[in-house]
């Protein structure tokens, strides 16, 4: 394994703190991980885990009846065993070998190939270590904090980049730094998702994967950033496209181009292997794809859209983006009324069998695809910026108020505006816990049919 790293839920994170600062607490918590086996990570080819906070187990690890109840979990399940600790100063080797007794208790009742999540936190951050055998442990490249922002514990990778020089005045080293260490999925590389990708290389991001299944057309040339009339003629795939470019910046990002939609299994190691996706689609079955993902593996989806509403007397009648983050504890694109179960159903039916959604659009089962949307270069690429912005909010608070979880611009009024959105207490995504933190399991995103 070249890598392992563990996101913790906001929630959890606070919790466990507040517990083991308490006067005559136990001084051990037992956390259920969620797991995100990689088998191949698209930069460096190498298996990958990430453990994902799931559950904070009843109880603690003095009482035997406990110990055995998250266990069993563990078995039934597909979980990780953790245990978080407040990090006591000097106390690494007793903390060691507490460790591997543990993990020889987990391997009695889990079998050989138990592992174990050992965590420290003190007022400095967090810190975690993986057990996969008794000899060594592994320390995580980053503990991430996941809630009302993105907050980065103990990252061990590059430093800032020279040309963020002007970008460090405003916000610091640290955002780069943070930068240049992250995986960043970009999902549709039409008008927001170019205008997205080439900002966030700019920005100094240090991986890119790239998802689309189209190619360039003449129409795409007035709001695709990258594109060119050769491009069109020649039929390029727009991820090929955006890579080109990308690449001739000359600003050592790397990118993973995918070609296909984004529920093919081609796609699901880069996907999972990313930090921040940004939803940069118009198709219904993707979001919702989409908006299961940034529970289930908490991995923050920024999710995009422009809506240009002509009127008949040749005026706007309306002209707005909007951003939404996907991720606990805000509310889902179902919640939001952003994503059209039908739709999404007509979209997979249409990819899935052509033949069938022809001869079921002819008897005016499923919609037909509609006319063109509009599209203009300035809003598209404005709409990129506010969800841009929105991932150095997650990092940096320049705000002081956490994500915007879903915000419109109405351009043609020059106002922004945070719509409300009554969450639905049986919606399964945001207001369910049990899928948060899920991880892998089958079928993917327990979706029937993936």
């Amino acid at each position: 394994m070249s890598g392992f790293s563990i996101v913790l839920q906001e929630r959890h994170a606070s919790a466990l703190r507040e517990t083991l600062s308490e006067v005559g607490s136990s001084s051990s918590r037992i956390v259920l991980f969620g797991i995100n086996e990689i088998a191949s990570d698209p930069w460096d080819r190498q298996r990958r885990s990430r453990l994902l906070s799931y559950q904070i187990a009843e109880g603690d690890m003095v009482k035997e009846a406990d110990f055995m109840a998250a266990v069993a979990r563990c078995k039934a399940e597909n979980l990780v065993f953790g245990v978080v600790r407040e990090q006591v100063p000097d106390g690494r080797a007793i903390t060691e070998e507490e460790d591997r007794e543990l993990l020889a208790r987990l391997r009695q009742q889990l079998g050989t190939s138990a592992q174990l999540a050992s965590l420290g936190v003190d007022k400095s951050g967090w810190n975690a270590h993986l057990w996969p055998d008794p000899h060594s442990a592994i320390v995580a490249d980053c503990v991430t904090i996941l809630g009302n922002q993105l907050a980065l514990h103990g990252l061990h990778g590059q430093g800032s980049a020279d040309f963020l020089a002007r970008q460090d005045l405003a916000f610091g080293p640290k955002l780069g730094a943070d930068l240049r260490r992250l995986r960043v999925g970009v999902v549709g590389c039409g008008a927001t998702g170019s205008a997205t990708a080439m900002l966030l290389a700019r920005l100094g991001v240090g991986q890119l994967a790239l998802f689309d299944d189209d190619i360039v057309d003449v129409t795409n040339l007035n709001r695709l950033h990258g594109a060119r009339r050769a491009d069109a003629d020649a039929m390029r795939p727009k991820v090929d496209v955006l890579t080109r470019e990308i690449t001739e910046l000359g600003l050592g990002v790397r990118t993973a181009p995918y070609r296909g939609w984004i529920g093919d299994t081609a796609a699901r190691d880069a996907l999972k292997a990313c930090d921040v996706v940004f939803g940069c689609t118009d198709d219904h079955d993707g979001r919702l794809l989409l908006n299961r993902f940034a529970y289930f593996y908490l991995v923050p989806v920024i999710d995009m859209g422009l809506a240009i509403r002509p009127a008949e007397d040749g005026r706007i009648a309306e002209l707005g983006g909007r951003t939404t983050v996907l991720a606990p504890t805000g509310q889902c694109l179902i919640c939001r009324k952003v994503v059209n179960a039908e739709t999404a159903r007509d979209e997979a039916l249409k990819r899935a069998s052509p033949e069938e959604f022809e001869r079921r659009k002819r008897e005016a089962y499923v919609r037909g695809g509609g006319e063109p949307a509009p599209a203009v270069v300035t809003f598209t690429t404005a709409t990129a910026c506010m969800a841009v912005d929105e991932l150095i909010q997650g990092l940096t608070d320049f705000r002081g108020s956490g994500w915007r979880w879903h915000g419109v611009r109405r351009f043609d009024l020059l106002a922004d505006r945070k719509p409300g959105a009554e969450r639905d207490e049986h919606c399964p995504i945001c207001s369910d816990t049990d899928y948060w933190g899920r991880g892998d399991m089958q079928p993917f995103l327990d979706r029937v049919g993936q």
